[in-house]
């Protein structure tokens, strides 16, 4: 669980939102204190009215004020509703975008472990929470604060002994609920962080609700996501609980405070210091207590959940972003284009500061044109090299070149503007299949994609889509093979100067695995690929293989070389590939 940040911190984060609408919110609080005076002068009216019934004077002049003041007060109070209800959506817009923005632009490594259901909650469901913080919540404490104090002075204009009795027992109902507000604002944030698990934990059994099925786990899956369900719904009722107990005591303050007044009242009307239409005036600056009282309360636990949101907010706002180095350029002097394109020259890497080299000294070039395939064992660190090569990842010591520049030279969006990408889970982009295509070049026309399709032998499956290329497609929809088709699709139709395939074959047959290969030799052709696979009949004509083994390079060559090193027989044997050579004792 994270815990709460302090009070201060999160101030400052609301009033960050708050900020580039401070104009809006200073007229709705002027908004909310004409309105206000509105109603305080209803009964200092309502006493005039009294005093004329026992005077016999015209009730013509306080009667038609009371209507002035009706209507003028509910048509501030309209405006003032329209100006926040738009403030509100603007803050919720801004800080969603803000969001986004931190996401999409975060480091690689300090997104794992963080799943895309916690990050749904927090942009969608805490973002909420910080519109009634930011807008309706301040205002309430603003209105309900003015009331309450205009109220005050009014009912100490009328008779200021009543007003002492009535301010001992409001302050002290009042002092009684702000002391539940600190465990209020915990709860609350316990609270988001258990929807947050819960939609990290939806989205995985989403994702993999095939093998949930398979393995006849549904009932073990509702447990786990019921516990994080109840466990919202325990934290939700406490903080119910809370209010309630904050609520009832206001409210005995306020019903408190009209049983003095009418006890203390009575005896100074009867002792002759005050007068009844004075002590009605002053019964009905009691009763309007009630809605400015409420008004400071509901703003107060409002704003105790926005607080709570915004510390999550911001741990998603201070997320690490990419950053690329002073010295960065999207085309830095001294490139070579007579050399290899890309190379990495004693690279080692690890993925947390304790924790075991993932690449150890590895030196490697890439040449401009041609096939070069990284083989070995699971955690040799083939996919490793892959993110070093789209700027991913960031060695500990050695360096990566593109044209012979260091990648500090680079920026990453000129780095990865040279590189297309194959990943190994191939996720769809959301939208058409035209989408998932172009998605690297979006300039393309039907007739590329079309061409590309037909390439990887995609194109009758999409033509039997319901709307053609503009289906709109997702995991269901297309199996895992077609979506490392339609991958490799966009690669065809992007044409890079360096396409980086993850096992970009894996789930295909051996016929389109076949027309795969074909296409990833046209591209080698004209530029250079790098693949890593595990199923060597898709690297054996590649011009280059690269054997790793344990983050080293264990030896280079071409498939026919290799079958004497011991370790890539072995891989060539277990999969019963070809003639194997035993290698030499």
């Amino acid at each position: 669980m994270t815990p709460p940040a302090p009070a201060g911190p999160r101030w400052r984060l609301l009033a960050g939102y708050v900020r580039p609408h401070r104009a809006t919110l200073i007229v709705s609080i002027l908004l909310g204190f004409a309105a206000t005076a509105a109603e305080l002068v209803g009964p200092l009216v309502t006493r005039s009215v009294l005093e004329g019934l026992e005077s016999g004077a015209s009730l013509a002049g306080p009667v038609l004020l009371l209507v002035v003041v009706l209507v003028v007060g509910n048509a501030i109070g309209y405006v003032q509703t329209v100006m926040l209800g738009t403030m509100a959506e603007q803050v919720i817009r801004g800080a969603r975008r803000t969001m986004l923005g931190r996401l999409l632009g975060a480091r690689p490594d300090v997104l794992i472990g963080r799943t895309g259901g916690e990050m749904v909650s927090r942009v969608t469901s805490d973002t909420t929470l910080i519109r009634e913080a930011t807008t309706s919540s301040l205002v309430y404490l603003v209105n309900g604060a003015v009331s309450l104090v205009g109220s005050l002075v009014l009912m100490a204009y009328l008779d200021l002994p009543l007003l002492v009795a009535t301010v001992l027992v409001v302050v002290t109902g009042m002092v009684l609920a702000g002391s539940l507000m600190p465990l209020m604002a915990r709860l609350q944030q316990e609270s988001q962080a258990e929807l947050g698990h819960l939609g990290a934990r939806l989205d995985g059994v989403g994702r993999a609700l095939r093998t949930v099925k398979a393995s006849r786990a549904e009932q073990r899956e509702l447990e786990r996501l019921g516990r994080h369900v109840d466990e919202a719904a325990a934290l939700g009722v406490r903080v119910v609980r809370l209010e309630a107990v904050a609520w009832t005591l206001t409210g005995i303050a306020v019903n408190l405070v009209v049983l003095v007044v009418l006890g203390f009242g009575a005896y100074r009307v009867s002792a002759g210091a005050l007068d009844v239409p004075t002590l009605v005036a002053f019964l009905l600056y009691v009763f309007g207590l009630m809605w400015p009282v409420m008004m400071v309360t509901m703003g107060l636990t409002s704003l105790q959940s926005g607080l709570a949101a915004a510390a999550r907010i911001d741990e998603v706002v201070s997320l690490p972003q990419e950053v690329d180095p002073p010295t960065a350029s999207a085309e830095p002097a001294g490139t070579d284009p007579d050399g290899p394109v890309l190379a990495l020259e004693d690279v080692t890497v690890r993925y947390r500061p304790d924790g075991p080299f993932a690449l150890d000294g590895v030196s490697l070039t890439i040449p401009r044109r041609g096939h070069t395939a990284l083989v070995g064992p699971s955690g040799a660190g083939k996919t490793t090299v892959l993110s070093l090569l789209l700027k991913l990842l960031h060695p500990v010591r050695g360096r990566v070149l593109l044209d012979g520049v260091p990648y500090d030279g680079w920026t990453a969006h000129a780095v990865r503007g040279r590189l297309g990408y194959v990943e190994q889970d191939t996720p769809l982009v959301p939208g058409s299949v035209r989408d998932n295509v172009v998605h690297a070049a979006p300039e393309a026309d039907d007739a590329a994609v079309w061409a590309a399709l037909e390439a990887v032998h995609l194109a009758d499956t999409v033509r039997a889509l319901p709307s053609g290329i503009d289906t709109e497609v997702d995991a269901t929809r297309l199996s895992g093979g077609e979506r490392q088709r339609l991958a490799v699709a966009r690669a065809l139709v992007w044409r890079p100067e360096v396409v980086l395939l993850d096992e970009a074959t894996a789930q295909l047959d051996a016929l389109t695995e076949s027309a795969v290969a074909e296409g990833v030799r046209r591209l080698a052709r004209d530029g250079a690929v790098v693949s890593v696979a595990h199923r060597l009949s898709t690297v054996m004509d590649a011009d280059r293989i690269v054997l790793l083994e344990a983050g080293r390079v264990r030896a280079v060559g071409r498939h026919e070389d290799l079958l004497s090193d011991e370790l890539y027989a072995g891989l060539v044997a277990a999969l019963r590939i070809g003639p194997v050579v035993t290698a030499p004792e």
